[in-house]
């Protein structure tokens, strides 16, 4: 079963063209929803670049044949605009700055989630579906956010910025799912996209070479020195934008004890290493918070997600009450490589408070 899917009246569902899409428009067609499938168009490659499979013109025919076999409508949309100067120009502007931004999160904040609202508003449709790992369950205080049902497809860490407003007109129908169970429904409605493989990688980045990407988008790196945390030199950088904390790979040291990237520092132009027993950290500051329902209280106990294949935490925060609008977190015991740029998203137990942006 879905997650607080069944209802009536129009619903957009956002159509990629892979098989979570593809079964959950089925899901809310079956539950009595008047369902318009509806496909983002969000990037084209500049000739010469790889197209991601999702930005593909094979996925939006696929996005088309599931609506065909569904017998529901289906419309493209072309929001390239958009997504360039919500994702992808941030994404070059925050590593040229030495942070690590979660270009996903953006995304779904400010064109996915957004965009579907604005044509469901056009064609007069109550709500938007989308094939994320996640539940939205209605209550008497309104919408909540909660984890999907499966630990290892959780999706709920990209939309915890889409606010409060936005999480009202949201469903989710995969929620209660698994991936198994997904293309057992994919397969049995022989839906075009049912044995299709999960994309892994960056959408406008699709052969992995975020480096190259950088440099084509304009970015100008400065190479600089490695260093240890005395200030001895170790060896040469070739541009902060290339290095997130943590990393391990990549860093031209040679042979002698593993080093990780402990921090960037671009006033001095560095990027200091260190060995992994330094990485662990207790405390973040995050900025520019989101609250689906409000902040918690000062103090108060909740799980911090640090990235997207971090389990949550155990810590205490302490949301600010005025000024920078952001929070404080605690944690009860070391975290591994809190990187400045990433999301820190704040449960308390399986529900979605509310994040930020890691500061420091």
């Amino acid at each position: 079963m879905g997650a607080a899917v069944s209802g009536s009246g129009r619903i957009v569902v956002g159509m990629s063209g892979g098989v979570d899409s593809s079964v959950a428009a089925a899901l809310l067609r079956d539950r009595g929803w008047d369902v318009v499938g509806v496909t983002l168009h969000l990037w084209d490659a500049p000739p010469g670049e790889m197209v991601g499979r999702c930005c593909a013109p094979e996925e939006r025919e696929d996005a088309r044949r599931a609506c065909d076999r569904l017998g529901i409508p289906h419309y493209v949309f072309d929001r390239t605009e958009a997504f360039l100067r919500h994702v992808v120009e941030p994404f070059v502007e925050e590593r040229a700055a030495g942070r690590t931004p979660s270009p996903c999160v953006h995304c779904n904040r400010a064109v996915k989630i957004a965009e579907l609202l604005r044509v469901a508003d056009a064609l007069g449709a109550s709500h938007v579906a989308t094939g994320h790992y996640a539940r939205v369950v209605e209550g008497p205080d309104g919408a909540r956010l909660l984890r999907g049902r499966d630990p290892r497809k959780d999706q709920s860490y990209f939309l915890y910025g889409i606010g409060e407003a936005a999480l009202a007109r949201l469903r989710c129908p995969l929620g209660d799912l698994d991936k198994p169970s997904v293309r057992e429904q994919a397969a049995r409605l022989g839906l075009p996209a049912a044995a299709k493989p999960d994309s892994q990688e960056l959408c406008f980045v699709p052969d992995g070479d975020f480096r190259g990407f950088l440099r084509r988008r304009g970015y100008a790196p400065s190479p600089g020195w490695i260093v240890d945390e005395t200030g001895e030199r170790l060896g040469q950088h070739a541009g902060l934008g290339f290095y997130t904390v943590g990393q391990r790979r990549g860093l031209g040291l040679g042979g002698g004890p593993a080093r990780y990237v402990l921090r960037v520092i671009p006033d001095r132009n560095e990027v200091v290493v260190a060995g992994r027993e330094r990485l662990g950290g207790t405390e973040l500051r995050a900025g520019q918070a989101r609250w689906l329902s409000g902040p918690p209280e000062a103090g108060e106990e909740v799980l911090v997600q640090v990235r997207a294949r971090h389990r949550a935490a155990p810590a205490r925060i302490w949301p600010a009450s005025t000024g920078w609008g952001g929070f404080r977190v605690r944690f009860d015991a070391p975290q591994f490589a809190i990187t400045p740029g990433q999301a820190a998203v704040v449960y308390r137990g399986d529900e979605v408070l509310g994040g930020g942006l890691v500061q420091t």
